[in-house]
């Protein structure tokens, strides 16, 4: 356990360096970042934990944004606090877990064709190798191998039965096969980090009672709070995108802002055709 605490430690410090290396176009960083004592005890970059942060991340996106849409339409409508907060939680638990569903499905589907391509390959691999090996002939001579090197380069690839049908997995059919994580986690993060944060843009309606700056200004507290998470939440992209957190969190909050516009702007117009009164 320490020994692999202190290799994942590492392998942090690499990734982090080699990607400020990139921001910064830094030549020498990213040669120390590439030297082989750090390349040989690094693990996969793609690591179970790390496979979830952008469920978590767009999930979180989608919660806010769908649910301070939702809170802003009502207030356009001039709508009760006590409605608001029924049409925010019912859109809050009944998109959020709509979302977690479509998540595992996608994730599900998509490892259950990789598999039954992959076992197609497989067959293929086996009952005509010389068909397969001329398919991966062609395929590199498109990419330009030379004449002369492509037939010790397929040598290598077909002598190992794992390498090759990866290798026609990916050049072939465009597919890499994801053994990480599973897609019942994948979508329970899903779901929690959209209730989470869309809880956000309710909290200044279910704690107006206690708290007297939200009753006094509820559309407004619940306007800041969901700024400030969505500013957050567009920052945390960064670790998917890599886009730099200051540019993903205005972007982010602006997006919202404007979807919660369209939004109120809609409730208003509803009120004043059909005189609206709750």
């Amino acid at each position: 356990m320490i020994k692999m605490s202190i290799i994942e430690k590492l392998d942090k410090s690499r990734f982090k360096k080699a990607r400020k290396a990139f921001e910064e176009k830094d030549v020498q960083q990213h040669i120390l970042s590439h030297s082989h004592e750090n390349i040989a005890v690094e693990p996969w970059h793609k690591t179970s934990q790390g496979r979830y942060i952008a469920p978590a991340v767009y999930g979180a996106s989608d919660g806010i944004v769908t649910t301070f849409a939702v809170v802003a339409g009502a207030q356009g409508a001039g709508l009760s606090p006590l409605v608001v907060l029924v049409l925010g939680f019912a859109n809050l638990f009944a998109d959020g877990f709509s979302m977690a569903v479509g998540d595992y499905i996608s994730d599900k589907s998509e490892r259950e064709y990789i598999k039954t391509e992959k076992a197609r390959e497989e067959w293929e691999v086996k009952v005509n190798p010389e068909g397969e090996r001329d398919e991966l002939r062609e395929i590199y001579r498109r990419k330009g191998v030379k004449e002369e090197e492509l037939e010790s380069f397929l040598d290598t690839i077909t002598s190992n039965h794992d390498l090759w049908i990866d290798t026609m997995m990916h050049e072939e059919l465009g597919l890499m096969e994801d053994n990480e994580g599973s897609p019942l986690k994948s979508a329970m993060v899903t779901f929690f980090s959209f209730v989470i944060a869309g809880f956000m843009p309710l909290m200044a309606f279910v704690f107006s009672s206690f708290i007297s700056v939200f009753a006094d200004n509820m559309f407004l507290s619940a306007s800041i709070i969901t700024a400030l998470t969505l500013f957050t939440v567009g920052a945390l992209r960064y670790f998917v995108t890599g886009k730099k957190w200051i540019v993903s969190g205005l972007e982010m909050m602006v997006t919202g802002g404007l979807s919660a516009a369209v939004a109120y702007l809609v409730g208003f117009i509803f009120k004043a055709v059909f005189n609206v009164q709750v």
